[in-house]
C-alpha cells in the first residue's frame, strides 16, 4: 500500500478504540439495537470476531483458510450470519473477551505475513498490509454502528490513511454490488485528513474528482451516513454519481443510512 503509516499497527489501535466502546456495557446495552436492521451491538461485535477470525486463518493458515471459503456457499448473507451466531451463545461477558482473542489473533498473524506475500480473501490474494486495511474498514463501519446506539461521538485521528487508500483501491465495488457497469474513467480523490493534510489519489488531471475529509469519504463508503449528511464535493456527472453508490465492501449495499437519521 502507498501509505506512510504502519498499517497493522494502526489496525491494533483502531481495534483498541473499538474494544473500549464495549468494554463496560450492561447486559441491556448488548442488547440495543444498532441503525443496522436486525443487528445488536451484540451482533455488531460477533460480526468482527468472526471477520478477525477469518482473518487471522487467511494469514496464519491459508490452505485451511482456502477450504473454509470453498464451503461458503453463493448466499453471501448467509454466510455471514452463520459464522456470527456461535459467537452470540453464553453470556455477552465472554463475547467480549472471544473478540478480543479474535482480534489479538488476527492482528500477530497479519503482522507475521513476510512482506510482499500475498494472502488469499474472498475475492483474490491480497497483501497482508491490505487485508488490514480491511479490517480497518470493519473496526470503522461497525464501531460507528455502535457508537451512534451508544451516544458517542468518535474522535478520528491519521489512522484513517490506509482506509482511505482502501477505498480508492476499491472505488468500484459500490457498481458490482448493484450490478451496474463499470465506467472507464479515473476518480481523482483530494480528501483532507484529520490533521490537515491533504492525500491525493488518482490522476491530477481527471475530470471526474471527489473532495472532502477522510472522515466523511469514510463514512460514506462504509454507508453510515447519507451523501447529504457528509461535507463530499464531486465534480464531473460519474463522480457525482459515485456518491450516490460508493462502497468499500463485497456484498450487497443494503439501504444504507436516510438523510438526517443523525442529525
Amino acid at each position: 500500500m502507498t501509505v506512510s503509516r504502519d498499517v497493522i499497527a494502526d489496525l491494533v489501535a483502531e481495534g483498541a478504540e473499538v474494544d473500549r466502546l464495549v468494554a463496560d456495557l450492561t447486559d441491556a446495552e448488548w442488547e440495543l439495537p444498532t441503525p443496522a436492521e436486525g443487528w445488536t451491538v451484540a451482533h455488531q461485535v460477533a460480526h468482527l470476531a468472526a471477520t478477525f477470525r477469518m482473518a487471522a486463518t487467511a494469514a496464519g493458515r491459508p490452505a485451511l483458510f482456502e477450504a473454509q471459503l470453498g464451503q461458503m456457499g453463493s448466499d453471501f448473507n448467509a454466510a455471514i450470519q452463520a459464522v456470527l451466531l456461535p459467537y452470540l451463545e453464553g453470556p455477552r461477558s465472554g463475547l467480549r473477551d472471544k473478540w478480543r482473542a479474535e482480534r489479538d489473533g488476527a492482528e500477530q498473524a497479519l503482522a507475521a505475513v513476510p512482506a510482499g506475500q500475498l494472502v488469499p480473501w474472498l475475492v483474490r490474494s491480497i497483501p497482508a498490509p491490505v487485508l488490514a486495511a480491511a479490517g480497518m474498514m470493519e473496526l470503522f463501519g461497525h464501531g460507528q454502528d455502535i457508537a451512534d446506539t451508544l451516544g458517542v461521538k468518535r474522535e478520528h485521528t491519521d489512522r484513517l490513511e490506509a482506509l482511505v487508500e482502501f477505498i480508492t483501491r476499491v472505488w468500484d465495488f459500490g457498481y458490482h454490488a448493484r450490478g451496474l457497469a463499470v465506467p472507464e474513467v479515473q476518480f481523482r480523490f483530494e480528501i483532507t485528513s484529520p490533521s490537515g493534510a491533504l492525500w491525493a489519489y488518482g490522476p491530477a488531471d481527471s475530470e471526474q474528482r471527489i473532495s472532502g475529509s477522510a472522515a466523511d469519504l469514510c463514512l460514506l463508503a462504509t454507508r453510515r451516513r447519507h451523501r447529504d449528511d457528509l461535507g463530499l464535493t464531486a465534480v464531473g456527472e460519474e463522480a457525482d454519481r459515485w456518491l450516490d453508490i460508493a462502497q468499500c465492501y463485497r456484498g450487497p449495499a443494503g439501504p444504507g443510512r436516510q438523510p438526517g437519521q443523525f442529525a
